[in-house]
């Protein structure tokens, strides 16, 4: 892909425009930090703002298409036909934790899906982060790209040499601590290091540019993870469910990864729950 598509465009539009405004209100953040009602409604309004400004900007481009959203849930699109042919699935702020305490790690997930019921494949995915000016990009076929530069999954094959990164239990009840705290403790002493950024879509996408060799999470809603698990993909990575699904997109967890870790981080993860 020399130049980025037309639908790739499209969706990098939406998502520049949802960023100047989240890192707008990303400046206000710190000084809400010190303020008795505190920053939590001022970033679920931000949430909002980006989300309606994506929306706004996708639909007017592509008026047939249907969305899933995190805020506003889903709205049907009708194409000529009278069908929903293609949806876009978006996350305006993942990462909202961060950006609550001032935390420079956030990103716009955006993801194009076509077909309905088990038909259901997306084939274009853009992660944007504002803070570090970075955009991860794929298209079904045509491989995954950071900005202009073609991302490839890392060749480590050996879980030691490895970082892997993990999702946050914290907000997922009793069971899912446990497991995670589980999951944590058995690749502790296998890998090289491991990581709680807090953005999964953005964990996903380091995983397809290299940085990290594997990542898992739990609990996880389809704008988390539609647009990453693609970027993957298209980097030459492996990803399925915790389960063993071969899409997770709909599946509510993910354990992505390269090609010479793969077996080993699925056996660590599976075994550490026995």
């Amino acid at each position: 892909m020399s130049a980025p598509s037309a639908t790739i465009t499209v969706m990098l539009r939406a998502a520049e425009k949802a960023a100047k405004s989240l890192l707008r209100d990303f400046g206000e953040v710190e000084n809400l930090q010190v303020s008795r009602k505190g920053p939590a409604n001022f970033v679920s309004a931000a949430d909002l703002r980006a989300e309606e400004i994506i929306y706004q900007d996708l639909h007017k481009s592509r008026p047939s298409f249907g969305f899933l959203m995190e805020e506003r849930g889903e709205i049907k699109g009708v194409n000529e036909k009278g069908t929903e042919e293609f949806r876009f699935i978006v996350d305006p702020l993942d990462g909202t934790t961060n950006f609550l305490h001032g935390i420079p790690h956030f990103n716009i997930s955006i993801a194009l899906e076509r077909g309905t019921g088990k038909s259901r494949e997306i084939i274009a995915g853009l992660v944007h982060d504002p803070i570090k000016n970075e955009t991860f990009y794929a298209e079904k076929g045509t491989g995954a790209w950071l900005d202009k530069r073609r991302l490839r999954v890392s060749a480590r094959k050996e879980m030691a040499l490895s970082i892997i990164a993990g999702g946050d239990a914290a907000s997922k009840g009793k069971t899912e601590q446990n497991r995670f705290l589980k999951n944590i403790n058995a690749l502790t002493g296998h890998t090289s290091g491991f990581r709680r950024m807090g953005a999964a879509a953005l964990d996903l996408c380091y995983v397809a540019a290299g940085r990290f060799e594997g990542f898992f999470e739990n609990g996880l809603k389809p704008w988390d993870v539609a647009a990453g698990a693609l970027i993957v993909k298209e980097a030459g990575g492996q990803i399925i469910s915790l389960a063993g699904d071969n899409n997770p997109v709909y599946a509510e967890s993910i354990l992505a990864s390269n090609v010479g870790i793969h077996q080993d981080f699925k056996k660590i993860i599976e075994e550490s729950l026995k």
